[in-house]
This record gives structure tokens, sequence and C-alpha cells, in this order.
């Protein structure tokens, strides 16, 4: 799992690179990123699969906020990103991934 930050020089945008590597989701066949963004809508922001089985998606934000989220495998299971800047309680007896841009 990684997550890669690009801070725009023109703009105040940060792109956002999430990866998540064919051992950290298994036999996956989507993956999804689900957040406060996209008003946690599990299948608004599908990832890419590459040919090497990792799912990669590039999202911009808007710098100088923080934004929750977490990923959705195939519809079912909810898994965080240990590179979160931090974390928060979801409310639902487990914690949200947070970037802080």
């Amino acid at each position: 799992m990684s997550i890669k930050k690009q801070f725009l020089k023109t703009r105040p945008v940060c792109k956002v690179t999430f990866r998540l590597g064919p051992k950290d989701v298994k036999d996956a066949k989507e993956v999804c990123i689900a957040g406060d963004f996209n008003n946690w809508d599990t299948r608004k922001t599908p990832m890419d699969r590459l040919k090497n089985g990792t799912f990669k998606k590039i999202l911009d934000f808007e710098t100088g906020r923080e934004f929750q989220f977490r990923y959705v495998v195939d519809q079912t299971t909810w898994i965080n990103d240990p590179e979160a800047d931090k974390y928060l309680p979801s409310g639902h007896g487990d914690e949200n991934c947070v970037i802080v841009l």
C-alpha cells in the first residue's frame, strides 16, 4: 500500500496517488475508494487494475484540508492504508484513514 502526494505549484491542488499491491488485496476483482470527498459512495471511485495485479487511482484534492477515506474490496471488505497521515474513529467501531493536504 502506498500514498503519494504531488502538490501543484500553479493551483491549490494536490494530486494523490493511491496504490494497493496484489499482496494487499489478494485475489480482489474490484477495489474502490470511499470517503468524505465522494459521500462514502462505495462504487463512485473505482481504482484501476494494472496488469501486475496492482490497483491504482490518482485523485485531485484541494490543499489546506483533510480528507477521510477507506478502501472497499469487492464491495464487502473495508480496509485502511497504513501510510495514512492519521486515523479518526468512524463511528462504526473502527477507524477511517485521513490524508492531510
